[in-house]
């Protein structure tokens, strides 16, 4: 039932992205929250992967904790994973096995890249009724690497909103919800001890 409700909200942004107004006296995108923590929903066309996920973000560092569950078929594996000075820190939470891996890729912000482009506001809901409605900016660009990206985030408080990438065979969307701005817990970052205990061979 809950993925059936995060895909239809999953269509709901898709359809708003097609139907937004250029706004002229906006040349470039708000800029989201540095700190953030909040939930995430993820469907990956490439690798046919669904994702469930609570996030805790530091732009600031940067660095990421995310505790997930992925589905590919009737297959689900349990991770949680630590993203910390460019090396990822996955742990299996079924069989407590940490895979340390070194990142080759730039850190891809979850908010509104500073270069990315603005392309218009459009409008969640019924237009002009108090509480019926949120505004969104849609934004697009290119990463470093060359890879394209789009998005959209809450007006005017740029809250992360979707968040899609294209690949060469296919396409990765988030879909953020529950964010609250801020981090209760900054040792949420601290990798699990099965990860400490491979880095240091014991």
């Amino acid at each position: 039932m809950l993925l059936y409700r995060l895909s239809g909200m999953f269509s709901v942004v898709l359809i708003s992205a097609s139907l937004y107004r250029v706004d002229a006296q906006l040349s470039k995108p708000c800029e989201s929250p540095k700190q953030w923590e909040g939930n995430v929903y993820t469907v990956d066309t490439k690798t046919n992967i669904m994702r469930r996920a609570r996030v805790v973000y530091d732009e600031n560092a940067p660095r990421v904790r995310i505790t997930e569950d992925i589905s590919i078929g009737n297959q689900v594996d349990f991770y949680d994973v630590v993203y910390l000075h460019n090396v990822e820190y996955r742990l299996n939470l079924k069989t407590r096995q940490c895979n340390v891996t070194a990142l080759t890729r730039p850190f891809r912000q979850f908010g509104v890249p500073h270069d990315a482009n603005f392309i218009g506001k459009a409008t969640i809901g019924i237009a002009g009724i108090p509480g019926e409605n949120v505004v969104i900016e849609n934004y697009n660009g290119q990463f470093r690497d060359g890879t394209k990206y789009f998005g959209d985030v809450t007006y005017p408080d740029c809250i992360p909103v979707s968040r899609g990438v294209y690949y060469e065979s296919g396409l990765s969307l988030d879909r953020f919800y529950d964010i609250k701005v801020g981090i209760a817990d900054p040792m949420v970052f601290i990798p699990h001890k099965e990860c400490a205990e491979k880095l240091s061979g014991t």
